[in-house]
């Protein structure tokens, strides 16, 4: 025998099998054949992993869509990616706000206090850029990764050998219904008594043990596919595991992240606590008090956000300055002075205000001992 003929032959087997199972499917969908059925845990244990697979999709989809908002900067990552190329360095949004924010600055003048305060600004959103772009990198190394390698390889094998179960289910209920078709045919020819039709009997027989023969090769072979499949289907629960680890690791890379944002706005806010005079100075005081308040848990310089309008005795203020007269006042926040003509305070510390002739509705003259400044009041709370 040559290779072509082999070949050839082999062709005509495979379309054969395949023919066969494309008629044995059909007459089920039909309702003109029957179906062997998986085992209930089988079956359990196959809806279990389309259930992760479709659910490790989506949450890998969407944790990518919010480390990457822009969606045609994910699909180019995605084409460097398939290409195995590295994806051209970018810089993300904050850090190019931050960048902005330091042009700006140093173009307005760094020695002015909102030049300054633009270039303090534009290095915590560079500082925060890094930050993001370290969160971006543990979470495609310690979080997507794992899931991309699940779908990419464990549930690819999962769904070949869970198709070749099919096949071989298929297969199984062919050979049943062609043992069920020849035994019909022996037992209607078993009813004739013409020599023919008892030659025709022994034919019939030979199919019967032919078919009884297939049956048993294709048992053997759908009950041997169907362990191989239950016991990768069984590894699901060991993937659920290693992926409550990588979860764990992506929610401390979140806390790392927002941790030191955190932080990186505590110590800027710090460094511009003479923001809410300056913006009130230059705005209505409506305008001004109208800014939402930022409270955070024991950190009490986020109140120097905005001033709380509450706190400020407006009436007491008013007299004050229609007086020549002076008063106690306590601090409510750190305040740093932008010049020697200011005076720098601390909280709760208790000081002498008073207004001078001409001075701006928003400031006081302050004296601490030998110290004296203009200092803003809405830093102040004054005592009886």
């Amino acid at each position: 025998m040559n290779v072509m003929d082999f070949n050839v032959k082999k062709f005509a087997a495979d379309a054969g099998t395949f023919l066969s199972r494309a008629v044995q499917f059909t007459e089920e969908k039909l309702g003109q054949a029957e179906k062997t059925e998986l085992d209930a845990h089988l079956e359990n244990l196959l809806s279990k992993a389309e259930n992760t697979k479709q659910w490790t999709e989506r949450i890998m989809k969407q944790t990518e869509a919010v480390l990457q908002p822009n969606p045609n900067t994910r699909i180019e990552e995605f084409v460097y990616e398939k290409l195995d190329r590295k994806a051209p360095s970018r810089i993300n949004n904050h850090e190019q706000l931050g960048q902005y924010m330091i042009d700006s600055g140093n173009e307005y003048g760094p020695g002015t206090a909102y030049g300054n305060a633009l270039v303090k600004c534009g290095e915590t959103q560079r500082r925060i850029g890094s930050a993001e772009k370290e969160l971006v990198q543990a979470t495609a190394i310690n979080f997507l990764t794992p899931f991309r390698n699940f779908l990419e390889g464990d549930y690819k094998t999962i769904s070949k050998e869970r198709k070749l179960l099919q096949n071989k289910r298929l297969d199984l209920d062919a050979a049943k219904t062609r043992l069920k078709k020849a035994k019909v045919a022996e037992a209607k020819a078993a009813q004739l008594n013409s020599l023919p039709e008892g030659d025709n009997l022994m034919l019939w027989a030979e199919e019967v043990t032919k078919a009884e023969q297939e049956l048993r090769i294709t048992q053997s072979e759908f009950d041997r596919q169907a362990e191989i499949t239950r016991l990768l289907l069984e590894g699901i629960s060991s993937t659920h595991a290693h992926h409550l680890r990588c979860l764990n690791d992506f929610v401390e890379a979140q806390m790392t992240y927002y941790a030191q944002c955190y932080q990186y706005m505590v110590d800027l806010q710090k460094q511009l606590g003479s923001f809410p005079s300056t913006f009130s100075s230059n705005n209505n005081q409506s305008s001004s008090a109208s800014l939402p308040s930022i409270s955070v848990p024991s950190i009490p310089v986020s109140a120097s956000l905005s001033a709380p309008s509450s706190s400020i005795n407006t009436s007491g203020f008013s007299d004050l300055k229609a007086s020549s007269g002076t008063r106690r006042a306590r601090v409510l926040y750190d305040y740093d002075a932008a010049d020697s003509n200011e005076l720098s305070l601390l909280a709760d510390e208790v000081i002498l205000v008073y207004s001078l002739p001409g001075m701006d509705s928003d400031w006081l003259m302050g004296e601490r001992g030998n110290q004296k400044g203009r200092v803003p009041i809405t830093y102040l709370e004054l005592l009886n």
